[in-house]
This record gives structure tokens, C-alpha cells and sequence, in this order.
């Protein structure tokens, strides 16, 4: 098994449909698996083996899916860096995942040089590096197969979490990959057709496998952006060049912000949210104001990542969905004990599709799993009598104000139901007479009149009092990573920091 393979096929069934378009440009299945041939006689050439690590540590692009295809035809393993990660978070990821090979952009060669040496980085691949991607190309053979591997054999490396301490780097192996994005193009109904919108960074798992694998595997064209760039994508939009809007809360809620957005979305026919859970809100003025569904899933890195799916047929708003084919969720308590429907507990899932372990940290991977194979989430869910999972926090994210728990996205779900709120999130901050304080960060909506004590008799009148925040924030903007989600830690941090 290979998962390479999925490119050698769409490129046999559809040689001259277009893979990858960037802006003007568009490259077909012939010609990316043609490139991603000869990266991969080249990395061979070079001494790169069988379950070697190769990085890549770039913007999205149509090389960035050449080279990992190619170092995956190869039988090495894909380790993906963020490309915005800075100098002391490189020294310890790239000195985790050890890649032998570096495939990176000029930006980035003063943070990544110090990485080389013996047992360290050999070769950076970039125009000013060691070796210039066109020349890597030049050295390649057009002809080559996808070399076999066993299918529990990792594929790729694709970290999660914060960047201080130890490094969680989730071994996702051929068959947790091919597992998750069959269940994709299945459930969404994947076809050659369909041109999938990709501005979420290739590093993150929903980028890289959820729209890209996935798409590679049903042979429809990827619209590659490498950041988000609103003005361009209202005009591939607007130029009926994206069938499938993949995006994260904040950019529904920035399209929300629009006159004729409907108009707007040009031949979208499917959208869906990543990233973080989305406020019913939104989902309700969406699918009011374009006609479309929001639909969502539930996943994390270590599921490759897809757990649920809401339905086509049956989509629950505010729900996350039922499970998807050969996998298995349990909701349990924190001595493991199954709880019913109903009951609020911990997500526990076990199926192919759940990582192999974390990269050289066995005491981690051991504390991830409960007996049997069953991963623990981290996440607060439930199940209603229908098997419809809905999320109510992060075990991490909860506050414990006066003794009394409280999730943070129960208040935003209130907060984001008023006009005068454009984004928002909550999140405890440290009180002596609470412990910890509920705070509300907002961003206000423009042109809407805002009035704190209005909006608290609102609160007050929809929660428990423990849960009403005692203090309203607002701001221009909210730390999110490249994915677009809220960093609730760092935004604590600043806050703390800043000493309010």
C-alpha cells in the first residue's frame, strides 16, 4: 500500500484534467505525477531510503504537493512543518522529525542552516538552499511507480499542539490516511469535477488530507491559494472556479459581513467548516442567506482526521454528525467507564484510521489511549438517541469558576446569537475570589450600536449566573493560527501579560 498510489491513478483515468491551478496557472494529473516521478528518482539518487524522513516546510503550492507525493512515491516518510514557525520553534520540530532532506522557500534558509550537520538536516532543497527544486527536477526520471509498503508503515508526520516542551508528532501510516479520505470523497459525494478551494496551510491535516488527499484521490482540481486572500477568492469564486468551499468559522462569518453573498459564491454547491466548532448562529444565517448547508465533521490530527460526519440527507444543525464507516466513538468518564446518550463525557474513538503513536514519546502515546485501541480526545461530547455526536468543549478549554464548570463555547453560542457581535471567545483567567474569572473577547460588528450592560442582562437572562462573564473585552482581533482557529492560550497569555 502506498498512498501515492491515489495520484497514479486519477493521473491514468484523467491525465489531461487539470490537478492543481494556481492563479493563472493550471497543471494536470500527467504532468504533477510526471514532477512527483522525478523528485522521486532524484531523493533515490541522492541516498534518500524507505522510511527516511523528508521535510517540507513551504507555503501551499503546486511543488509543495509535487515534492510530498514524490517522497512519498520514494517509501519516505512526508514530515510537515508549518511555514510560518519561527527560529526556536524550528530548532525543536525539525530537530524532532530529524528529515534527512528539507524542502523549503528562501525565507525560511536563515532559521533552518544551523539544523545541518551530522544527524541533522544533509541537503535543504529551496533556490538559495543547497539544492534549487528545478535542478532536483532536472535530475529526475519521468518513469517511476510508487514503491510498496506494508500498509501499517508511516506515511507521513504532522505535528499538533503547542511548540514548547515535547513535540507531539502523529505517525499517520498508509492505511489511517486511506482510511480517512475514502470516508471524505465518499460522504461528500467527491467527484473529477469538483474544483476544492485550499487556502488552509498543506502542513495541517484538514488542508493536507482532508481537502488534498482527498481530492487527489477523486481526481478533482485543487484551487491551491497559500494564505487567505479574500479579494481572490471572491474572484475565483465569482469566475465559477470553486464547486467546494473549505474554510473556518471566521471566514463564514467575514462572508456573512457581505451584501449578496449568495451571489457571490459563484458555483459552490458544498461548503465546509474546519478548525474549530461553529456557532448555530451562523449555520442558521447561512444557510438563510445562500441556500447552502454548513456541513461539519468532527476529526483531530491523530484521526487523519475524520471521525463524523453531518449527514446530506439528515444534517443536524449544531451537531457534528454520526460516525463514518469502520469507525467507533464511545463517550466515557474519566475512569473509563462507557456513559449513555445523553450524558457528557469524554470522546473516545477507535478505528483505522487512529495514529500509530507520537514520534518518539511512548509515554504520551501510552496516556492517549485507553484499553483496546481506544484514543482519548481530550473533547467533551455527547450522543443524542439518534447517534448524533455534539461537542461541548475541550477538557483543556474548560473554566472552573466557584467551584462550578463552565464550557466556553456554551457562552459563545449565546454571545454570537446577537447582531452587535461580529467574532467572539471566552476564555478563564485567573481571579482570588473565583479562582477563575469568565471572560468574554469580542469583536465588535461595524455600524452596530454596543452596549455592555445590555448585552450582560442578555447573557444573564440565557445562563446560570455562574456562567455569565464578569468581564467583556473588545478587540480588533484574535491571535488564530494558520488554520484560522482561536489560540485561546496565547490569547490568555497576552492578557495575563498585560496584567488585567
Amino acid at each position: 500500500m502506498n498512498i501515492a498510489r491515489n495520484l497514479e491513478r486519477s493521473a491514468f483515468f484523467f491525465p489531461d484534467r487539470p490537478a492543481v491551478s494556481e492563479g493563472l496557472s493550471e497543471m494536470t494529473y500527467a504532468q504533477l505525477n510526471d514532477k512527483a516521478n522525478r523528485i522521486a528518482t532524484a531523493l533515490s539518487r541522492m541516498g534518500v531510503k524507505p522510511g527516511d524522513h523528508v521535510g517540507l516546510c513551504a507555503p501551499n503550492s503546486g511543488d509543495w504537493l509535487a515534492f510530498y507525493f514524490g517522497v512519498l512515491k520514494a517509501g519516505a516518510v512526508a514530515v510537515t512543518f508549518s511555514s510560518v514557525m519561527k527560529k526556536d520553534e524550528a530548532e525543536l520540530l525539525v530537530g524532532h522529525g530529524r528529515p534527512k532532506v528539507l524542502f523549503t522557500f528562501d525565507d525560511k534558509l536563515d532559521d533552518l542552516r544551523g539544523l545541518r550537520g551530522p544527524g541533522g538536516v544533509e541537503t535543504i532543497i529551496s533556490p538559495r538552499g543547497d539544492l534549487p527544486f528545478q535542478q532536483l527536477l532536472g535530475e529526475g526520471s519521468g518513469s517511476f511507480k510508487a514503491l510498496d509498503r506494508e500498509r501499517s508503515d508511516t506515511a507521513v508526520i504532522a505535528y499538533t499542539g503547542g511548540t514548547t516542551g515535547m513535540p507531539k508528532g502523529v505517525m499517520l501510516s498508509h492505511e489511517n490516511i486511506n482510511a480517512a479520505i475514502h470516508t471524505v470523497v465518499f460522504n461528500e459525494r467527491s467527484t473529477p469535477e469538483d474544483r476544492a478551494l485550499c487556502f488552509l496551510p498543506f502542513n495541517h491535516v484538514f488542508g493536507q488530507m482532508h481537502i488534498m488527499n482527498a481530492t487527489i484521490l477523486s481526481a478533482g482540481c485543487l484551487e491551491v491559494m497559500p494564505i487567505f486572500d479574500m479579494e481572490k477568492v471572491l474572484e475565483l469564486m465569482a469566475a465559477g472556479r470553486v464547486t467546494k468551499l473549505y474554510a473556518v468559522p471566521t471566514i463564514y462569518v467575514r462572508l456573512l459581513s457581505l451584501d449578496r453573498v449568495k451571489e457571490k459564491l459563484g458555483a459552490v454547491r458544498y461548503c465546509f467548516s474546519a478548525a474549530a466548532s461553529m456557532a448555530l448562529e451562523v449555520v442558521r444565517q447561512w444557510k438563510e442567506r445562500t441556500g447552502l448547508a454548513i456541513y461539519e465533521g468532527y476529526g483531530m490530527t491523530e484521526a487523519a482526521p475524520t471521525v463524523t460526519y453531518n449527514h446530506y440527507f439528515r444534517h443536524v444543525v449544531g451537531s457534528v454528525g454520526t460516525e463514518v464507516p469502520g469507525v467507533e466513538i464511545q463517550i466515557r468518564d474519566q475512569e473509563g467507564l462507557r456513559l449513555k446518550p445523553g450524558q457528557e463525557g469524554e470522546i473516545c474513538v477507535r478505528g483505522p484510521n487512529i495514529m500509530k503513536g507520537y514520534l518518539d514519546n511512548p509515554e504520551a502515546t501510552r496516556e492517549a489511549f485507553w484499553e483496546g485501541g481506544w484514543f482519548r480526545s481530550g473533547d467533551v461530547g455527547l450522543f443524542d438517541d439518534n447517534g448524533y455526536l455534539y461537542i461541548v468543549d475541550r477538557l483543556k478549554d474548560m473554566i472552573i469558576t466557584g467551584g462550578e464548570n463552565v464550557y466556553p463555547r456554551e457562552v459563545e453560542e449565546v454571545l454570537f446569537a446577537r447582531e452587535e457581535v461580529l467574532e467572539c471567545t471566552v476564555i478563564g483567567l485567573p481571579d482570588r475570589e473565583w479562582g477563575e474569572r469568565v471572560v468574554a473577547f469580542i469583536i465588535p460588528r461595524p455600524g452596530k450600536a454596543f452596549d455592555k450592560n445590555a448585552l450582560h442582562a442578555y447573557l444573564k437572562s440565557r445562563l446560570s449566573p455562574f456562567k455569565v462573564p464578569k468581564e467583556y473585552r473588545l478587540v480588533s482581533d484574535l491571535p488564530k493560527n494558520p488554520a484560522g482557529k482561536i489560540m485561546k492560550r496565547e490569547l490568555k497569555k497576552l492578557a495575563q501579560e498585560s496584567g488585567k
